[in-house]
């Protein structure tokens, strides 16, 4: 990959916890920098702390010591050119799907509004439900609408935290097809944390991996592979492989 400025370095980021008395150690020493327009995926066991070191870096949390800074501004809170799309679902229950939508494109003329919403409707699979409210939605439907008004405004920096795991297998590859064609038009930078490394290799321009709790990172993996990614390809199995090993799974491969 080209050299190109960074957008966002984390240095020396420890996290901890401290629950009745007992200290739990979370992150170890990660540091990592992620550059301007670049997709950047971030795998690792469950459980490891890949959501706890997103949160930080979207500014949801503090670290207990390191520093995270964005185009060279220490991270101190969250930020509204900086979207995060929660794993839990986040839509606003008393919004319709249109509304939601277009919640943040408020400063838009009217009639690019209602096209900017238009068009992410129809590119998640929501029509015929601009009217609906969250709760006459299936789970993976709001899923979708949650990364539909993500994408609506065209955020500088996006943090996803497996935003397609509650969809079926059909929808995940569409929206995946979808999001790599939205990010290699627009080149938003982009940190995605996933437990599908298919979905890792396919997306990103690298993909960070971390190891076990306290999480370090054990190795950054260059995905050098143009798009679309041949999945059957010589290259593409041993990235993914290796990947695989690293995190002692080789035998599920």
């Amino acid at each position: 990959m080209p050299l190109r400025e960074t957008k966002l370095s984390a240095q020396h980021i420890n996290m901890a916890f401290t629950r009745d008395g007992k200290t739990t150690p979370v992150l170890n020493d990660i540091n990592l920098e992620v550059a301007q327009g670049e997709f950047l995926c971030i795998v690792g066991p469950s459980g490891c702390g890949k959501s706890t070191l997103l949160s930080a870096m979207a500014g949801f949390l503090s670290p207990t010591s390191g520093e995270i800074s964005i185009d060279g501004q220490v991270v101190t809170g969250p930020d509204p050119r900086r979207i995060f799309v929660f794993q839990e679902r986040g839509v606003f229950p008393w919004l319709t799907v249109e509304g939601n939508i277009g919640f943040g494109l408020f400063k838009l003329p009217r009639a690019e509004r209602q096209q900017r919403i238009a068009y992410y409707i129809k590119m998640v699979g929501l029509s015929g439900f601009e009217k609906a409210y969250p709760s006459e939605l299936s789970g993976g439907m709001k899923q979708r609408l949650e990364v539909a008004r993500a994408l609506a405004v065209n955020p500088d920096l996006l943090f996803l935290d497996e935003p397609f795991g509650a969809l079926d297998s059909i929808t995940r590859l569409t929206m995946r097809s979808e999001l790599l064609r939205i990010w290699e038009n627009e080149r938003n930078t982009v940190v995605f944390v996933t437990h599908d490394i298919d979905e890792a290799v396919q997306l990103a321009d690298r993909v960070a991996v971390m190891s076990d709790r306290p999480a370090k990172i054990q190795q950054i993996v260059t995905v050098d592979i143009a798009h679309p990614r041949d999945i059957s390809s010589a290259r593409y199995l041993e990235l993914r492989n290796g990947i695989f090993e690293q995190l002692g799974l080789a035998h599920q491969i």
